[in-house]
């Protein structure tokens, strides 16, 4: 059900305790024949419970009750009531016409609900600062604040991660590939984890129309297989060796052939070894670290 401003702030002002007698006689009217009305009510009376919370009981001092028994006529005997004499009634007049009385219940109303309205502009602003009041014991004091409206306390879970182990160098091979008794024409490496190796050209040249070719042979393989074609630069670095064990790669010869340019055109090479050699270790794998 949907109510005016007066029947709110009606409620508002029952739930404060600023209605006179006749007014609470009113709400407490409308209270037991509508239930919406008393739920209304019982909700303003939640939330201005907040303010009685925050407020202890305070014993006023004994010269103050000496003070209010002195204002209202009871810090002395009293004498018995005198009533004074009924006045004697007026000397006839001749009747004359009466004049119209103005109505004013209109002003009485506004006036009514002006002040209503002023109590409600009080009591919603004693609510504003209640509440920032209670935000603020509640960040930097909540032990003040009663159990039931006191902030839970919100613990945060950080991840510290620690910082990853350095990877340990791997075995490191190289080979000479050269002529017998010649001087090095290039220098094979190969890193043992990774099975990556880098060619690298020392004193090697090939022909016009031609391309050397790096090959890989084993007992353990029926035919050399091709490891791909040497570079014109410095240096050339491939990731070919991954399909082969590292039994393989550690105890196989490395052979270059002059092919025509391009390489091999069917997987085979096409001319004797120039230049052969074989892995040897240069560096060790780092020693496992042991616990702590």
């Amino acid at each position: 059900m949907a109510y005016s401003e007066d029947h709110i702030a009606l409620a508002a002002e029952y739930a404060l305790g600023t209605l006179d007698t006749e007014e609470r006689a009113q709400v407490e009217a409308m209270m037991a024949v509508d239930k919406d009305f008393t739920a209304m009510v019982q909700a303003w009376e939640h939330k201005l419970g907040i303010l009685n919370q925050m407020v202890g009981s305070v014993e006023p001092r004994a010269e103050v009750w000496d003070r209010i028994r002195t204002a209202v006529g009871h810090s002395e005997p009293q004498g018995p009531l005198m009533l004074p004499d009924a006045p004697r009634p007026p000397p006839a007049v001749p009747e004359v016409e009466t004049p119209a009385v103005v109505d004013t219940s209109n002003l009485i109303r506004l006036s009514a609900l002006a002040r209503r309205w002023r109590n409600i502009a009080t009591l919603t602003t004693a609510i504003a600062a209640a509440l920032v009041a209670m935000i603020a014991v509640g960040v930097y004091q909540p032990d003040l604040l009663p159990e039931a409206i006191r902030p839970k306390p919100r613990t945060q879970v950080v991840e510290v991660k620690a910082p990853a182990a350095p990877t340990p160098p791997s075995a490191q091979y190289v080979a000479v590939l050269q002529k017998e008794g010649g001087s090095p024409a290039f220098i094979l490496t190969v890193d043992a984890a990774t099975k990556d190796f880098t060619v690298r050209k020392v004193g090697a040249a090939a022909d016009p129309g031609k391309s050397f070719e790096l090959w890989l042979i084993s007992d353990k393989l029926p035919r050399p297989r091709s490891l791909g074609v040497i570079g014109d630069g410095d240096f050339t670095a491939r990731p070919v060796l991954a399909s082969y064990d590292t039994d393989t790669i550690k105890t196989a010869t490395y052979a270059v052939t002059l092919e025509q340019a391009g390489g091999s055109p069917d997987g085979n090479p096409h001319s004797a070894p120039v230049y052969t050699g074989k892995l040897i270790e240069t560096v060790p794998p780092a020693a496992p670290t042991p616990p702590r």
